[in-house]
């Protein structure tokens, strides 16, 4: 179980009951379309019939190899697989890519600096450029066997504690409630002249898994504490969840997709017996305020690429933007002396650290990054493991296939049948998953379902094959045996199959 003390997990969990049949009630009278509206009765059909999940298995799906569509990319696999700009990009906005590319990659240094365009870093920070978290635009991992956490970090929040507290979480005024000392994560690297708030610290238990056939299984079960926090002990109420940076492929494509397929998949109350009951988050969009649907974030707490990167900028390097305009990033009122320092604003240039322009092509970049085509999708243990991963219930969560908004502001995501394998809802994971933390309409037990292509490339791409939230799976079977809650059926068939056919499963994710 994670470090995380039985009484915060109570807390969060009586607090999460509080609101749940309010924030349920409230989220269905959200003005979110039910259906789509940018298609022809003719198109919906071709668009239903195109997205139904398959039944024939002796052969690879049309199209399926490309599962981002016209956006995908063919390039060789390297280490740089998902580096590369969509293929469908125009050739007039391949500059903004490259431009965006280069902020991305942007190493954000202390105020007062002489180079005052790149100023302004922290004053608190756990990292001095986006490609620090994501390194090659790819997954993160834990700290393994050394001091750095750069693609790790830790999530401070508490649960809503009163009626308006938890009004505000239900009308999605806001997502949590910070640290009152910390903030909303832990910060583990400070500019000159001020303490960073502290260590996060991680020691496993091994737990053995037995399967079919007698194979074993050592799963780890992670704990997490704060090393020699700075300013004081976290409040009791407080509780801390450990996140790792996702892959940054086919982000434009997943805010592409209408928000009524998404929430066509939703079922809240479980009304078909099934056993999933996947709910939809609904958060505010950064810069209008306006309800959207969050699909963005290991809670998909964020709704838009641009959110994303707001956020990251905000809190994971301590930037200020035009939709997060506090330049002393995560800084809080306890923490004087972090106000106090000097911030990057350059009135000449803006007034924030990274203007309206960076944000858009840092956005831009991210939205705009290819997802690489499949390898082996025909291949007869490909199919066999294609199969068995439909039969099995994995694409209850893991829906297959969606077509994007024909009309999509970009272009280049119009129209696409893409292949993402999620369904962008929050569902419950079980006790094994649960970090106690509330996020928004997600609770303590629950996680967005992420995405599976490019799954198979992880180790290419990262270097690393950890899987999960905290990167405690450290291949792909481990990440399926510690699914439970909505998924333990799958889960349990995946376990019960003989070894041939668990291998051919893994195979086909492999292929993704």
């Amino acid at each position: 179980m994670p470090l995380v003390s039985a009484r915060r997990l109570l807390s969060s969990a009586i607090a999460c009951a509080a609101i749940a049949g309010f924030s349920a009630a409230l989220a269905s009278g959200f003005d979110l379309p039910a259906t789509r509206t940018d298609l022809s009765d003719a198109d919906a059909k071709r668009v239903a019939a195109v997205t139904r999940p398959t039944t024939d298995f002796s052969k690879a799906e049309q199209y399926e190899a490309m599962q981002a569509g016209a956006a995908t990319s063919i390039d060789p696999v390297t280490a740089k697989s998902f580096s590369h700009i969509s293929a469908s990009i125009p050739f007039e906005e391949e500059q903004d890519f490259k431009l965006g590319n280069a902020l991305f990659k942007k190493l954000w240094v202390s105020a007062p600096s002489s180079t005052q365009a790149s100023d302004g870093l922290g004053p608190l920070f756990n990292a001095r450029s986006c490609m620090s978290c994501h390194v090659n635009d790819g997954r993160g991992k834990p700290p393994e066997g050394g001091a750095s956490a750069t693609s790790m970090f830790l999530r401070l929040s508490r649960a809503a504690a009163t009626p308006d507290e938890q009004r505000a979480i239900a009308h999605a005024d806001i997502v949590n409630f910070p640290d009152p000392v910390y903030g909303h994560q832990l910060q583990d690297l400070a500019v000159p002249g001020l303490a960073s708030e502290g260590k996060m610290t991680i020691s496993y238990a091994e737990e053995p898994v037995v399967l079919s056939g007698g194979e074993t299984v050592s799963l780890r079960r992670p704990s997490y504490a704060v090393n020699n926090p700075a300013y004081g002990p976290l409040d009791a109420a407080t509780t801390i969840s450990p996140r790792v940076a996702p892959a940054m492929i086919g982000l434009g494509l997943i805010e592409a997709i209408p928000e009524a397929d998404i929430l066509a998949h939703a079922d809240p109350d479980d009304t078909d017996g099934d056993g999933i009951s996947g709910k939809a988050a609904i958060v505010r969009d950064h810069r209008s305020g306006k309800i959207a649907l969050g699909r963005f974030g290991w809670k998909a707490q964020n709704a838009t690429v641009r959110d994303q990167s707001a956020d990251a900028f905000s809190n994971d390097i301590g930037i200020s933007t035009p939709d997060r305009p506090d330049a002393h990033g995560d800084c809080t009122a306890a923490e004087k002396t972090c106000l106090e320092m000097p911030t990057g604003v350059q009135k000449r240039l803006g007034n924030e650290e990274a203007p309206g322009p960076i944000l858009d092509l840092v956005t831009f970049y991210s939205a705009n990054l290819a997802v690489p085509a499949r390898r082996k999708a025909s291949f007869p243990e490909t199919l066999k493991g294609k199969q068995v991963f439909y039969e099995s219930g994995c694409i209850s969560c893991h829906v297959p296939k969606f077509v994007t908004r024909r009309d999509s502001l970009d272009k280049a995501q119009s129209f696409q049948l893409i292949w993402p394998y999620s369904d962008f809802l929050l569902h419950d994971m079980g006790d094994g998953l649960a970090d106690g933390q509330q996020v928004g309409l997600a609770g303590g037990r629950e996680w967005r379902t992420p995405p599976l292509w490019g799954i198979g490339l992880t180790q290419t791409v990262s270097g690393h094959s950890f899987f999960l939230h905290d990167g405690r799976a450290r291949n792909l079977t481990e990440a399926i045996l510690w699914h439970g809650g909505e998924a333990q059926k799958a889960r349990d068939a995946f376990a019960s199959l003989p070894k041939d056919d668990r291998q051919a499963l893994i195979t086909f994710l492999e292929s993704l």
